[in-house]
């Protein structure tokens, strides 16, 4: 028996590579037939900005770029990212707290973004000016989350050139609970000061006795001698 063997025209090859080219699949899709964003994000973020010291540092981005449609995206998907960090250095009630702030915006995970690219730049805020950011973002993005794809704004984008700017990278947070912050520095430099003070004390006296010793032995009074080391300290 003859098995003849399919023919491979010019056209069926470029389909085929079509097909199997991972690059040639079109953009992966980033939109929401349904709202993710709950009418109670506002006050989910607000219980937790109750809760938590306001100036507890974190880090957010300072050259972003300014678009329209993908800005609020991208904040939010920063945003998410510090929540799920903290996450995991809260103590239980804020774990809580947290999580239902996460849940808010996790709906950006569902979207297949790009790693964060090297330009982007960071600086230090704090925590109460990245849960006001997160809200107005949310505000923003409602209205359009199921009017718009949101497919080109899977890769974040700096500001033209602002990314050479010397700026604070992001750091990891440290142990994060109700009322705890970084140790403040206050008392440490008040007790080096309480430390060091009876040394500059002894210091000065010292000093001012070496200098009335050295003028009381060039101009002695008559009949008296004069003061020999013993006599100042």
């Amino acid at each position: 028996m003859i098995v003849l063997a399919p023919a491979w025209s010019p056209t069926t090859s470029l389909l085929l590579l079509l097909l199997l080219s991972p690059g040639l699949r079109g953009t992966p899709d980033c939109s929401f037939p349904h709202s993710p964003i709950s009418s109670t994000f506002t006050s989910t973020i607000g219980k937790l900005s109750d809760y938590l010291l306001q100036d507890y540092p974190v880090t957010v981005a300072s050259n972003l770029q300014d678009d329209e449609l993908c800005g609020a995206f991208w904040r939010l998907v920063l945003a998410q990212r510090w929540m799920g960090r903290l996450k995991t250095v809260a103590g239980s009630q804020m774990g809580k707290l947290l999580e239902a702030v996460n849940t808010e915006i996790h709906f950006v995970t569902s979207c297949a973004f790009q790693p964060l690219p090297s330009c982007l730049r960071f600086v230090q805020a704090n925590i109460s000016h990245l849960l006001q950011d997160t809200s107005q973002q949310l505000v923003a993005l409602k209205p359009w989350i199921t009017r718009r794809n949101f497919s080109r704004c899977l890769e974040l984008q700096c500001q033209p050139g602002k990314d050479s700017s010397t700026l604070l990278p992001p750091r990891s947070p440290g142990a994060l609970g109700a009322t705890s912050l970084p140790a403040p520095q206050a008392p440490l430099l008040l007790f080096l000061l309480l430390l060091l003070l009876p040394v500059a004390l002894l210091l000065l006296a010292a000093a001012w006795c070496l200098h009335w010793r050295r003028k009381r032995q060039r101009m002695p009074y008559p009949g008296e001698r004069s003061l020999s080391p013993g006599n100042c300290i």
